[in-house]
């Protein structure tokens, strides 16, 4: 979807009254791989393939023809005398049964027809195929060294790739820096065997280009981002049931990493004489107690520069500090004239006090190491979608020449970024060289003796437009149908598998066992702070250390230290739901799917109905798989959250973040408001998003974002037990109104700080990672491969087919092998066990080197490079692999542009029905 001027277009305009049942929000977020799944066709080697499979075919025919020729041999044996012929022919017969082929072929025809001319022809049919067969697999190493020579140059031609090429200069610069030589060196003899470094290369190029054509996790080029809609009437017309066009030109966007700009800030802050200007606070929601101040201090542990990704980690706790009367003039001054200049501060506590300039600077150094002062103005917000620019008018703002001319002196780097997203490879070099030496300049100039730039020092997102006037559109019939109602029917049963579920029983059974049924607290963060300290902090540590399941395979009860009733009913659901899945896989047989029937998840979710939140926004990712006897829906992800899945996305699309707000405000229970939760400091780009909630909650230590009348302090909010619902509803003084929490960021929720991570315990955000296979027992391995079938409700794929097998089982490339044996190896493993062409691959070391891929690589067999990558993954012979199907798979694609057919996935957002206004407590 692109506007007259070639930008994305605005998002459609989502449901007005909300989603009917088993439908989504109208608008869903399309995931699209870079490049076309024909860009990794030319890696294969098809003729080896073919060879492969007449190698294990004709050897299959010849072992079960040869079984039975050896009972033909066998009374041949019994009836000689000669002990030389009869030797000869147990050799004969044994080689027979082995499908060898005898030294001479003709003397063995002569010594059996002496005896039965019959066994003698029948011998030599099989002989005459043997040799066929023979020759055959000598045609392998030659077949094999061409089309691996070939299968080079293909993957040094697909290394200039746009969208490979652009994506790898932010993912890999290393790699990149490397890649030119690597390719002039492979293309002038794509035959000859690469050194160790140019293996490594070759490696991870190879890596990258599956994940720009075989993946869907947005970064740069690697994968876009579309806007859809679910239409009532018919979408594209086209093959399969779920057509979507998309156009050839993706625009991209893109930011200064957020770390750049605090690295910028610590540097303007470390100069006395600079930070004497700017605007000093004291941290808010601090109060006095009688001889102590309280406050919640926040720190932050900065990331690595050197790592391709990386953030600053931030941690909160509740604090004190001894009341003094130097403290309390201080803070009493505060009250009475709100923000001030460091410096003026400075110089008004030394006249107070009667104390030196050096002493007054080391005790403001203190306050703010330990964050009760704080200079807030040169922090990123999380609606700062533009880091570098918001950076420069919040030094504009200082109001000082020093500050304005390093607004501009920044511009030149601001020029860089904006130069990015429109520029070539070539270009895009240039443009990040002249931008780390920007910032490093800039650095220097405010007096670092060492520049500090991350070395993924931009991000970039790339949107995905519709080839067509009628836009990104689906079949919203066909979707409910294939996966809308199969996944209405399966969110009642995720609570079971929510890893925060029991985190949120926690703290209610925490504040009723303290302030009573229907109780009520209005001091949050100490509610907070006594929570982690007197319980929550200790169970967080005893469960984290404890497997979800026992030696017998069921799930260990969840940790009830309250004895509360709700944990028993999730421990009864997820109890349910393994005895209804082991039910099923005992009378499952042959290899087809193992469907879950509406009886197994009525059962699984009968105990959490009463668990379940009135408010429960969920989002799905899905990924379509057109086949000819009907489409599969195969879910890969769900979670609990508004928004969730468009967030990241609103500096890409016009009106996007307005949209979602005003859908946000129509989704909100009756008489309750959305308030987005931050987590803090912004660390990472991916928490910047627009404005998407009506309010904002400011913690302690936080600045708001939003105008005053839409920030609520935690000394506005108050907590309170609703005794005929029973939940905890937070509620705003100033609002008379129950105030959601919300979380917009992409970090892990259970890696934010303290009290914004306790808060989300009142939030609709949960995490179901849905694990149907747990507890269930593996059967027998064969040759130490173990197999789980598909696993279904309806149309919708709950598990891939899986294959697990230890490093030692696999056709490893042992010394001295040729090329041809290798392969052929991989393929007669292949089909002995039933493997697809093309699997992920999740590769796990129990040895001391720990996970040796966390994330699935995809294989293809029929690529001898792809399975070379494979095996240098298993660094161990303790390596352990879970292969799972390429579920779609190629032919089961639906989206495609002018460039072929791309790999997708929907991320889609469901809300709940219109609940009935809800009372005061």
């Amino acid at each position: 979807m692109t506007s007259g001027r070639g930008t994305p277009a605005a998002m459609p305009a989502p449901d007005a009254p909300g989603p009917r049942p088993g439908r989504p929000r109208e608008a869903f977020v399309l995931r699209t791989a870079g490049l076309p799944v024909e860009t990794v066709r030319p890696l294969r080697a098809p003729g080896a393939r073919r060879w492969a499979d007449d190698v294990l075919d004709a050897a299959a025919r010849l072992t079960a023809d040869g079984e039975a020729l050896g009972d033909l041999l066998h009374p041949l044996i019994g009836g000689t005398e000669d002990e030389a012929e009869r030797r000869a022919l147990l050799k004969l017969r044994r080689e027979v049964f082995n499908n060898r082929l005898p030294k001479d072929p003709g003397a063995a025809r002569a010594l059996v027809a002496a005896r039965d001319p019959r066994t003698a022809g029948a011998l030599g049919d099989w002989l005459t195929r043997r040799a066929a067969l023979a020759a055959r697999e000598a045609e392998g190493t030659g077949l094999l060294a061409s089309e691996t020579a070939r299968a080079r140059a293909a993957l040094c031609a697909a290394a200039g790739e746009d969208r490979l090429r652009k994506g790898l200069l932010l993912a890999s610069p290393t790699l990149d820096a490397g890649l030119d030589a690597y390719v002039r060196r492979t293309a002038a003899d794509p035959a000859a065997t690469p050194d160790k470094k140019h293996r490594k290369i070759e490696r991870s190029l190879l890596s990258y280009l599956y994940r720009t054509a075989c993946k869907t996790s947005p970064f740069s080029t690697f994968t876009g981002v579309g806007l859809g809609t679910f239409s009532d009437g018919e979408a594209h017309e086209g093959p399969g049931a779920f057509p979507l066009a998309v156009a050839d030109a993706w625009p991209t966007a893109a930011r200064l990493n957020t770390a750049a700009v605090g690295r910028l800030a610590a540097t303007v802050l470390a100069d006395p004489a600079r930070r004497a200007d700017l605007p000093v606070t004291v941290a808010s929601g601090w109060g006095r107690e009688a001889d102590r101040v309280r406050y919640v201090r926040r720190w932050v542990t900065e990331g690595d520069e050197a790592t391709a990704v990386t953030f600053d980690s931030v941690k909160d706790r509740l604090f004190y500090l001894r009341r003094s009367g130097t403290l309390d003039r201080l803070l009493g001054h505060f009250e009475e004239h709100g923000t001030l200049r460091y410096g003026a501060l400075s110089a008004w506590l030394a006249a107070d006090r009667g104390a030196t300039e050096a002493d007054v600077a080391q005790y403001l150094d203190a306050l703010l190491a330990l964050g009760l002062v704080r200079v807030p103005c040169l922090d990123v917000t999380v609606h700062d979608t533009d880091p570098l620019r918001a950076f420069q008018s919040a030094l504009r703002e200082v109001g000082r020449p020093w500050a304005d001319r390093l607004a501009d002196r920044l511009e030149p780097a601001a020029a860089c970024v904006d130069k990015f997203a429109a520029a070539e490879p070539d270009r895009r070099r240039l443009l990040l060289e002249n931008l780390r030496a920007e910032l490093a300049t800039v650095q220097r100039s405010l007096g670092a003796e060492q520049s500090r730039v991350p070395q993924t020092v931009l991000y970039e997102d790339c949107a995905v437009p519709a080839d067509g006037p009628t836009g990104l559109t689906l079949s919203a019939d066909r979707w409910a149908e294939a996966a809308g109602e199969p996944l209405a029917r399966l969110e009642r049963v995720l609570p079971a598998f929510d890893l925060t579920l029991p985190h949120r029983l926690t703290l209610k059974g925490f504040f009723t066992a303290r302030f009573g049924r229907g109780g009520r607290c209005d001091d949050l963060v100490k509610l907070v702070h006594d929570f982690h300290e007197d319980f929550f902090d200790q169970y967080l540590s005893f469960t984290s250390q404890r497997p979800a399941f026992g030696p017998d395979g069921d799930h260990n009860p969840e940790e009830n230290w309250l004895g509360l009733p709700e944990l028993k009913a999730l421990d009864a659901a997820r109890a349910a739901f393994l005895t209804g899945m082991r039910e099923r896989w005992a009378a499952h047989e042959g290899d087809g799917d193992l469907v879950l029937d509406e009886d197994l998840l009525d059962a699984a979710a009968a105990p959490l109905a009463p668990l379940a939140p009135a408010f429960a926004p969920m989002s799905h990712h899905v990924q379509l798989a057109d086949r000819p006897d009907g489409p599969l829906a195969v879910l890969n992800r769900s979670y609990g959250g508004l928004s969730f899945p468009f967030s990241r996305f609103t500096h890409l699309f016009d009106g996007l973040g307005e949209r979602l707000l005003a859908a946000g405000a129509e989704a909100a229970p009756p008489g309750a408001v959305l308030a987005e939760v931050t987590g803090g400091p912004v660390t990472s780009n991916l928490n910047l998003h627009a404005r998407l909630t009506e309010y904002e909650i400011v913690g302690p230590g936080e600045s708001g974002t939003l105008e005053p009348r839409f920030q609520l302090g935690l000394d506005d909010l108050f907590l309170v037990h609703d005794e005929e619902q029973d939940r905890l509803v937070l509620r705003s003084v100033r609002l008379e109104r129950e105030v959601i929490p919300v979380y917009l960021g992409y970090l892990v929720p259970l890696a934010l700080p303290e009290l914004p991570r306790t808060l989300l315990l009142l939030s609709p955000t949960s995490m179901s990672p849905l694990n149907v296979w747990g507890g269930v027992p593996d059967r027998p391995p064969v040759d130490g491969v173990t197999h789980r079938p598909r696993v279904r409700h309806g149309s919708l794929v709950l598990a891939r087919r899986s294959w697990g097998v230890d490093a030692r089982n696999l056709p490893l490339r042992a010394p001295g092998t040729d090329d041809a044996t290798w392969f052929l190896g991989w393929h007669r493993f292949r089909r002995a066990h039933g493997l697809p062409a093309r699997v992920y691959a999740t590769v796990s070391d129990s040895g001391a080197r720990g996970a040796t891929g966390a994330k699935p690589s995809y294989v293809d067999f029929d690529s001898p490079l792809s399975l070379a990558a494979f095996e240098a993954l298993l660094r161990t012979d303790k390596a352990r692999a879970v292969l799972r199907e390429a579920l779609p798979d190629e032919d089961g694609l639906h989206a495609a542009s002018p460039r072929g057919r791309h790999v997708t996935e929907l991320a889609v957002e469901t809300l709940p029905a219109p609940t009935p206004a809800r009372t005061a407590p």
